[in-house]
């Protein structure tokens, strides 16, 4: 049954993904505070990434991210399946991610990846948090070797 609270809950977690899009496409990772719980679990090894909990992602996404090899990013997000159930809840969102990488005697050259977020959620006193995320591979183009 589709209540106020089930609305209001979806709206929060969708923003909070977006949140988290906006935050790494600017390159502003202390705004992650405020998507995932402190011990929050990610696993970003699908595409070549690392896994553990949020301060060692948070340190490796800054470390990665601002490197001289990465020119730009962008994250589209969409197509937000969650399912809630009072304080918790899942989802899964797709992800569109081209990205510009420095090639040596190249220049440069565009990427994509397509993803899956698969996330839990849970509600604490500052609103939902992510509790952990994965992503799932759907496809890659492009990408250098």
């Amino acid at each position: 049954m589709l209540t106020l609270q089930v609305i209001s809950d979806r709206l929060e977690i969708g923003q909070l993904v977006v949140d988290y899009a906006n935050a790494i496409d600017a390159r502003e990772f202390d705004r992650l505070d405020l998507v995932f719980t402190p011990d929050a679990y990610i696993d970003y090894r699908v595409f070549g990434g690392i896994d553990g909990r949020y301060p060692q992602i948070k340190a490796w996404l800054k470390e990665v991210l601002n490197s001289p090899s990465v020119i730009a990013f962008q994250h589209l997000v969409g197509n937000m399946d969650f399912r809630i159930d009072g304080d918790r809840a899942t989802g899964r969102i797709l992800c569109l991610n081209p990205m510009s990488f420095a090639v040596p005697d190249k220049g440069q050259q565009v990427g994509f990846y397509g993803l899956w977020y698969v996330d839990t959620y849970v509600r604490t006193s500052a609103g939902w948090r992510i509790a952990t995320r994965t992503e799932e591979r759907s496809w890659d183009h492009n990408l250098p070797h």
